[in-house]
Order: structure tokens, then C-alpha cells, then sequence
């Protein structure tokens, strides 16, 4: 059995690479070529969360276990921490255990990116992060590979880590990348919007949002949890990465159906149907256009996969 810790990750599954990765795995799941099962959650009585994500891809099922412990945030320990185990499809046989915590960051990125290429106006410029954690560094780092960035603004609850983030990122990308006060200004003529809190309740409002944004909701993947006002929701072009996981678990969506803002027909459908232009996307440049995201097994299958063939 092979081992494969963090650095090794990082070395081999950039995001240009996973970009691909998702497309195929995507796609496969909506042909019913991989299969898809709903997470299992498990509260612990530290107060954390464990996750039971299994899956099958052509050549390879297994599961990603990973714990959430959002109690992390300003200690060594990253929040999401795991592993995937990777079996062969013949034999059943265990091939891998593969860091779930750096293929979380890194796919999670990579699918919003996906997401981003297909709905996104093509001449967007300006990305807005909400959340100045891993998983805004993974969505900047993936979106700038899909769309010519000129602009990046970032608002975070804690402003001195949104003033690091901007630091940080402006010399790792050689964008601009400016600390935003409030999340109002952050989005303020924003083409893109990443979602990437922990946060329970609304942080982004329907009147901060431009005709014409794309916006990636990330963060909520409880359906007691959104970040989104319900009215924008309403408002937008809604797909998803997965039906099922969006009626288990994505409150973004789910709270604002039942109050009746909108009915089960308002989300028009998948990445994958996209993907394979099952879909026609962005019918209008006015449109604004949602990817509700709860992150599925079959991504880490195939993260996992892809860095064991190599």
C-alpha cells in the first residue's frame, strides 16, 4: 500500500491538472459511469465532525474519512483534516492512502473553477473571496486558470487575515490583491464571488451582487446553514454538483425553498450536464449565475487515483 502525505499532493495535482481531473469525474458520475453516495456525517463529542464519503470510479472506489473542527481556526491544525482510501475495482484490493485534507483544498478550488469556466462571463476580471482561509487560496489559485484576473478583493470576519491573505497571495500570483473591510465592498462590481466561510448565517446580500456575476457558494454543506440571502438565490441561475447531496444538505437552497421563494424547478441542473452540453449555461450576460457546491466523493476518488498513476 502506498502513502501519500500532503507535500506529495501538492507536488503532483495542480490545479490545472484537477481542473481535468473534475471534468472527467463529473461527467463520468452523470453517466452513470462512477457512482455517487451521500456523505455520512457524525457528530463527535469533541464538539467536531466526522465525514464517511465513499465512491466508485471506472478503475477504483474507496472512501474519504475527514474530521471538521472549525475550532482549528488559529492553531497548527488546518479544520479539515483525512484521508482517502484508494482500492483497485478488479481485486479489491487496498492501493493508497492519500492526505484528504491537501485533495479536499485542491479539488474543492478545482470544481468551483470548473464551475466558473462554464457559467462565468468570459471577459471576467474581478474575484471576490469571502473567507480568507485555505479554501480562498485554492479558489483563487484555480480560477485564475480559467479567467484572465486583473482584480482581486477579499473581506474575511477576522481583517487581519484577510490583510495576510492579500499579502500573501499578491506575491505568490502577482495579482492585486486587496483586504476589504466589509464583505459588501469586497463584492462591489465583483465578475466572480467565492463563498468560503464557516459561517451559519448570510454573509452575502442580493443587492451587493452585479447583473451579470457568477457566484460560487462554498462554505455552508448543512441544509440548517447558508451563506446566501434567500432572495439572491431566488434571483440566480442555479446548478449544483450533485441533486441528491444539494436536497440532503444544501442549505443555500434549501431554506429559501421552504419559504417558499422558489420551487423544486429552480435548480436547472449539474456541472456534469453542463459539462457534456446536456445544459445550455449562461443564457444571458445580465444573468446572474449560482454553483451551489457540497463537494462530492467521487472527486476525491478520482484526485486519488489520478496521483497514485502517476
Amino acid at each position: 500500500m502506498k502513502i501519500v502525505e500532503k507535500a506529495e499532493v501538492f507536488e503532483k495535482l495542480s490545479p490545472a491538472a484537477c481542473i481535468t481531473v473534475m471534468r472527467s469525474a463529473l461527467t463520468q458520475l452523470e453517466e452513470g459511469r462512477a457512482t455517487q453516495y451521500l456523505r455520512t456525517v457524525t457528530k463527535l463529542p469533541s464538539g467536531g465532525l466526522m465525514g464517511y464519503m465513499p465512491a466508485a470510479v471506472e478503475g477504483a472506489f474507496g472512501a474519504k474519512l475527514i474530521t471538521i473542527f472549525h475550532s482549528n481556526t488559529g492553531t497548527q491544525y488546518p479544520s479539515h483534516q483525512g484521508s482517502i482510501l484508494l482500492f483497485d475495482a478488479q481485486y479489491g484490493s487496498l492501493l493508497a492512502s492519500v492526505d484528504g485534507g491537501a485533495v479536499t483544498e485542491i479539488r474543492t478550488g478545482t470544481v468551483s473553477a470548473l464551475a466558473t469556466d462554464l457559467l462565468a462571463v468570459p471577459g471576467a476580471k474581478h474575484l471576490a473571496i469571502l473567507g480568507a482561509g485555505a479554501q480562498g487560496r485554492s479558489h483563487l489559485l484555480a480560477i485564475r486558470e480559467v479567467r484572465q484576473l486583473e482584480k482581486v478583493t477579499v473581506w474575511d470576519l477576522d481583517p487581519e487575515k484577510a490583510r495576510r491573505f492579500a499579502e500573501e497571495m499578491s506575491k505568490a500570483t502577482g495579482l492585486p490583491v486587496t483586504a476589504c473591510e466589509s464583505a459588501a465592498a469586497a463584492v462591489d462590481g465583483a465578475d466572480i464571488i467565492c463563498t468560503v466561510t464557516p459561517s451559519h448565517t448570510p454573509i452575502l446580500e442580493r443587492a451587493w451582487v452585479k447583473p451579470g456575476a457568477h457566484i460560487n457558494a462554498v462554505g455552508a454543506c448543512a441544509a440548517p446553514d447558508r451563506e446566501l440571502a434567500g432572495d439572491l438565490v431566488a434571483a440566480a441561475a442555479v446548478y449544483c454538483d450533485n441533486r441528491e447531496s444539494v436536497y440532503a444538505e444544501g442549505g443555500d437552497f434549501l431554506i429559501p425553498l421552504k419559504e417558499g421563494l422558489f420551487s423544486d424547478d429552480h435548480l436547472l441542473g449539474t456541472l456534469g450536464e453542463l459539462a457534456l452540453g446536456r445544459l445550455p449555461g449562461r443564457r444571458d450576460p445580465a444573468q446572474i449565475t449560482l454553483f451551489e457546491a457540497l463537494g462530492l466523493a467521487v472527486e476525491d476518488i478520482a484526485c486519488a487515483q489520478y496521483i497514485c498513476s502517476l
